[in-house]
């Protein structure tokens, strides 16, 4: 039997890994932070450890086939920074994986990296990759366009009755459902392939993704659209009026939206009963 150890796995993402692999027949052993809390995951061993604290680590991955990190943070805490967890920790499980002598390592990037590069976020995750690669460890990369959890802030807009968007909101992305990414993942790194730019089956437009959860909510359509000159001041005076847990995520998408964010169409899952679903939990 295959195994494979991950890494962020509580957080979205890492829960549809653990579960496809599981589904596939792999035995997955889940990087956890505090086990009483990890509920329901599909692993069959809970490995409690810091991956900021490389001692930690020692000895979690022996055996293991495959390493897959999802391990990144989007709210800042615990006096944790991206350079921290996004680059840091996942050079000590890196560093592990070489040493337990695993086959493969996995890590889930960014789309458009390349293209935000004074993105903290984003430049802690670019820095990690550049180390896996020259490493001796074979690596599969996969960069997704954004999550179907990322567009929760179009339906809150909705929610709330009107949408905010800058410029034309004509920026398209394709979304994706994290089962559907967490499939494409072990795809990827059951074929060999060392690189896949991914999102979901639909290609939408800012303004299209509003539409559709004004419509979830059996809501008329109210649009904003504010000039591009307002999200490009805020990008400049974000890190020095709000605190860095605010900034550091803020940044980032508003960073993406002023840019198409569309990766290779794969899965099945519809962002408009995404929204349905959203909308019937109230």
């Amino acid at each position: 039997m295959k195994s494979v150890f991950v890494a962020g796995a509580t957080g979205y993402l890492g829960r549809h890994l653990c579960r496809e692999f599981s589904r596939r027949g792999w035995y997955v052993t889940a990087l956890v932070r505090n086990a009483a809390r990890a509920g329901d995951l599909d692993a069959d061993t809970l490995v409690e450890a810091e991956a900021t604290r490389a001692e930690t680590l020692r000895g979690a991955m022996e055996g293991a086939d495959l390493v897959v990190s999802a391990l990144g943070i989007t709210r800042q805490a615990d006096g944790l920074g991206y350079r921290d967890v996004d680059y840091g920790a996942n050079l000590n499980l890196l560093a592990e994986a070489r040493r337990a002598g695993v086959g493969r390592f996995a890590y889930v990037h960014v789309l458009n990296a390349s293209r935000m590069p004074g993105v903290p976020l984003v430049a802690a995750k670019a820095d990690f990759v550049v180390a896996l690669q020259a490493s001796d460890i074979a690596s599969t990369i996969v960069a997704p366009s954004g999550f179907f959890s990322d567009m929760q802030a179009f339906f809150d807009m909705a929610r709330a009755g009107r949408a905010w968007l800058f410029g034309s909101g004509t920026a398209r992305i394709n979304p994706i459902h994290g089962a559907d990414l967490a499939r494409a993942l072990v795809d990827a790194v059951e074929a060999g392939r060392g690189w896949i730019d991914v999102g979901g089956p639909e290609t939408f437009t800012q303004s299209e993704i509003a539409a559709l959860a004004f419509a979830a909510l059996g809501k008329p359509v109210r649009i904003t659209r504010l000039p591009d000159m307002v999200r490009r001041t805020a990008l400049r005076l974000l890190p020095f009026v709000t605190p860095r847990k605010v900034h550091g995520p803020a940044q980032f998408f508003l960073t993406a939206m002023a840019m198409d964010m569309v990766g290779a169409p794969t899965g099945s899952r519809s962002l408009a009963r995404h929204f349905s679903d959203l909308a019937a939990k109230g």
